[in-house]
């Protein structure tokens, strides 16, 4: 430039500087600076603006921080655009102490903030819901004279409505309009996803309507708001003609959007409808996220489409998209519910061949799904196996494998399972001990049985309907009938209402010994209580 036999203004230098920061890299952008500098020309707070807002948009703040200092040597003073592009950027950053900084030295040196640095500092504030820090900005804004515009509004409009607090944002929104302020689609956006969220539809609707008679379009953001509303409240046939009127009006689709509808047609079972938007989105070149493929395998799993299962785990693949825990978890857990032990079996080794390590969660779903199909042995194997990788068992697994252990008659495993428990430190909870105390009933060992009543009470785990259930029925069973009964009256005097099920266990066994007195007392109290009669002698025990 300093080639140049006739200088080009400054004025021209400028907004050539403007859309150079606009197009390119920092490197000519200084470059070119540079030259202005050396030729005399950037001698005006200006062309320092435009770089300084160029390095604080690109976040590179040390470079920004550098002309700001090199202005200040040159005596030019930094205006209201250079403090409110570093106070917009480090408010972006979350760096609240310098955006505070610079506003405090704006005003040192008698450079009045505008209604921008205002509404900079309340987002900034709302959106690390710093409400009344906001509210302080708003009320020294009205001080000064500076009137509140709709991105003030919109902006706390939005704050109200995150943080739930939808009365105090509709008193904000009547107040923009009293003022003679116009909402734009931000604000209408933030409304309506807030009143859909509190499941008031209609109100939703109405301000969509206000909306298009106020002639403001609906973007992608309302759009959105709208599908994911009335998907949540079932109406997925309003949701559809929504998108089509969205298409019509050329607002191209988000995977927001199409993930709402995913969910919406999950709620309602429509699977293919599912696997429609997918394709949809695929069409569109979105690809779905590794939280889209896992509630997709969810709702898949839930209707037992296995096969369809397997092809979103290889398209995974294929992506480089690493399938997590959470999900083969969820995955395994649904084979098992299934019933299709092999194929959990060799999941779980998939996903360790894959380089994902099973955690607490997945090895619980698996011993306890083998428990409940009867493959006790080899739940006993992964709860070694699960020890020895250095995952210590927690009171969930300890509870499936020993109600697992019990129901399937290996009484001894369950008792070592049971003191092994108590050496790693872990309290038994009431399933553990109804799951005991029920076993060792069944099986003759009444004793045992009352000794861990004992120890159930004496550690101050609470009964509930089932640990009664099972201890009356126990002790029914063996002719202990006065203890039983002592037992169904505690229940009630402590707030758990037996049901025909207790009653009928007590009343059966009383009939069979000849008890005819005590068994009409029983069932009189029973048919008080509301229960119709039944045939205490079917009645089945626990």
């Amino acid at each position: 430039m300093r080639n140049f036999r006739i200088l080009p203004k400054a004025r021209s230098c400028n907004i050539l500087l403007h859309k150079c920061s606009k197009v390119t890299d920092g490197v000519l952008v200084k470059r070119f600076f540079n030259d202005m500098v050396g030729s005399g020309i950037a001698q005006s707070v200006h062309a320092y603006n435009i770089v300084i807002g160029y390095f604080c948009k690109e976040g590179n703040l040390l470079a920004a921080k550098n002309m700001f200092d090199k202005m200040k040597d040159m005596g030019i003073f930094p205006d209201v655009v250079t403090y409110n592009s570093f106070i917009d950027a480090h408010g972006k950053l979350g760096e609240l102490d310098h955006m505070i900084s610079f506003y405090e030295e704006m005003n040192e040196v008698g450079c009045n903030p505008d209604i921008i640095t205002y509404n900079t500092l309340i987002n900034c504030f709302c959106k690390f819901e710093s409400m009344p820090v906001a509210f302080n900005y708003l009320r020294e804004m009205k001080k000064r004279s500076l009137k509140p515009n709709v991105v003030t509004y919109s902006t706390f409009i939005d704050a109200f409505c995150k943080e739930g607090m939808l009365d105090q944002a509709i008193k904000f929104f009547i107040d923009m309009r009293r003022v003679g302020l116009m909402p734009n689609e931000y604000t209408y956006t933030s409304l309506i996803d807030a009143t859909f969220k509190v499941g008031n539809v209609d109100n939703a609707l109405k301000l969509v309507k206000e909306m298009l008679e106020a002639a403001v379009k609906l973007n992608i953001v309302t759009y959105t708001a709208l599908v994911d509303g009335l998907c949540e409240d079932g109406k997925i046939k309003e949701a559809e003609e929504i998108f089509r009127t969205m298409l019509e009006n050329e607002v191209v689709p988000n995977e927001r959007i199409y993930t709402a509808f995913i969910h919406g047609y999950l709620k309602a079972n429509r699977m293919d409808e599912v696997m429609g938007i997918v394709g949809q989105m695929k069409e569109n070149n979105i690809q779905p996220d590794l939280l889209l493929y896992g509630t997709l395998i969810w709702g898949l799993c839930n209707q037992g489409r296995f096969d369809d299962v397997n092809v979103l785990l290889d398209e995974m693949n294929g992506h480089n998209i690493e399938v997590s825990d959470v999900i083969y978890t969820s995955l395994i857990d649904a084979y098992l519910k299934a019933g299709k032990g092999r194929e959990a079996r060799n999941l779980l080794n998939k996903m360790q061949e894959r380089g994902t390590s099973p955690t607490i969660v997945t090895y619980s779903s698996l011993i306890n799904g083998l428990c409940r199909l009867g493959f006790v042995q080899e739940a006993i194997d992964y709860f070694n196996l699960m020890k020895s990788n250095g995952s210590q068992p927690n009171i969930i697994v300890y509870t499936s494998l020993i109600h697992g252990l019990w129901k399937n008659k290996h009484i001894d495993a369950a008792k070592k399972l049971y003191l092994e428990m108590l050496d790693d430190g872990l309290f038994p909870d009431k399933i553990i001990y109804t799951s005991l105390i029920d076993g060792n009933f069944k099986h003759g060992n009444i004793e045992d049985a009352l000794d861990l009543v004992n120890t159930m009470s004496q550690t101050g785990v609470e009964f509930d309907l089932y640990a009664y259930t099972c201890l009356i029925s126990g002790l029914s069973r063996y002719g202990q009938l006065e203890r039983a009964r002592d037992l169904l009256y505690e229940m009630i005097k402590k707030g758990v209402q037996p049901d025909e099920v207790v009653y009928g266990c007590l009343i059966r066994k009383y009939y069979e010994l000849g008890h005819m007195v005590e068994a009409d007392v029983l069932l009189n109290e029973m048919l008080e209580r509301g229960y119709a009669p039944i045939n205490v002698y079917d009645t089945k025990l626990p």
